[in-house]
């Protein structure tokens, strides 16, 4: 991918695979953040979230994620601090 940006500050690109729509209920399951700074560097990280409750067929046909891919891995509270840092925001 290449992009042709004139930035002042870093700009970061969030990407979301969750368990559903509703933003009251459901959680996110995959997280990924690419962050580009002026100079034209980039960081990418992407971390797959336990959600601690079912993903539903339909949305696992949706994005491809079933229970088993997440079952081992962290919450969501476990990554926060990492992607804020990621994020610069500490």
């Amino acid at each position: 991918l290449t992009m042709n940006l004139s930035l002042d500050q870093p700009i970061a690109f969030i990407d979301l695979e969750t368990t559903g729509l509703n933003p009251s209920f459901d959680r996110i399951i995959e997280l990924s953040v690419v962050k580009v700074r002026p100079d034209g560097s980039e960081e990418m990280k992407s971390v797959r979230l336990n959600p601690e409750m079912p993903i539903s067929a339909g949305t696992t046909r949706v994005h491809g994620i079933k229970d088993a891919d997440v079952a081992g891995g962290p919450n969501l509270p476990a990554v926060r601090q990492e992607s804020a840092g990621i994020l610069g925001w500490v």
